[in-house]
């Protein structure tokens, strides 16, 4: 969190915890929040850091107020399998969400009740684990070990989504992991997509293309990693080297 010393993690024990620095500088357990009945796979905050969202292999996405402590507040029971990626939107009013049954839910906040409804369900061909907003009217989707990245564009007339665009990025065999989820970096036009072996950087242009300027081979699926909210550094931890490795952006 930027506005507090403290953390969220989520984990295969399907407990969120609440982690702050005490006097001491030591991390300690604040609160942990058990509504979930399995893995945790995703995990978001939105600016305020008064609302979390998370997903899980229990079937369900779950909005968390912050009051004294955080309280459930909504459970989205839409997805019929495991959650797999959450993306908020600029606004900050809307969510999408992919899992393994093959639906993309796009789910907004209603600005009377304040309420989670989903207003919209995309059944895609192969499930994925990766989505991200690009900005409130475009996002974009990683089927699992495709060679293609898919866009989504909402319609100014019926404000539905629907898939406008296949972009070329590199995959790799055998498998694909969690937990390395897509980021878009605004201010560089920059997408970040992990996808089997690779880490592709994919550049959004002026004419709103998107072009993969340059994929990372790893040799591994294992890769965890983000890139820096400025977008000049891309840190790594893969299976096969077992190391961290930190890369700076260079403009040619």
């Amino acid at each position: 969190m930027k506005q507090s010393t403290q953390f969220i993690s989520g984990s295969n024990d399907s407990q969120i915890i609440i982690w702050c620095m005490d006097q001491h500088s030591q991390w300690i357990c604040s609160q942990k929040l058990n509504e979930h009945e399995d893995w945790i796979k995703c995990l978001l905050l939105n600016n305020n850091e008064d609302i979390m969202i998370s997903g899980s292999d229990d079937n369900t996405i779950k909005f968390w107020k912050k009051q004294n402590e955080w309280i459930c507040s909504q459970t989205i029971n839409d997805h019929t399998s495991e959650v797999y990626g959450l993306s908020l939107n600029e606004k900050q009013n809307r969510v999408i969400s992919c899992g393994r049954d093959k639906l993309i839910l796009i789910i907004e906040q209603s600005s009377q009740d304040q309420k989670w409804n989903v207003i919209q369900k995309i059944t895609v061909e192969e499930w994925g684990i990766r989505l991200c907003f690009i900005d409130d009217n475009v996002f974009t989707f990683q089927p699992r070990l495709q060679e293609q990245m898919h866009v989504y564009e909402m319609n100014s007339t019926n404000k539905q989504y629907s898939k406008t665009k296949e972009i070329d990025v590199k995959c790799g065999k055998d498998s694909c992991r969690y937990y390395f989820p897509q980021q878009y970096i605004k201010s560089k036009c920059l997408l970040v997509n992990k996808n089997g072996f690779n880490v592709n950087l994919i550049r959004k242009n002026q004419n709103g293309d998107f072009i993969t300027q340059q994929s990372i081979q790893f040799g591994d699926c294992n890769i965890f990693g983000q890139m820096s909210e400025d977008g000049e550094y891309l840190i790594t931890w893969d299976a096969k080297s077992k190391e961290i490795k930190i890369r700076k952006y260079h403009q040619l």
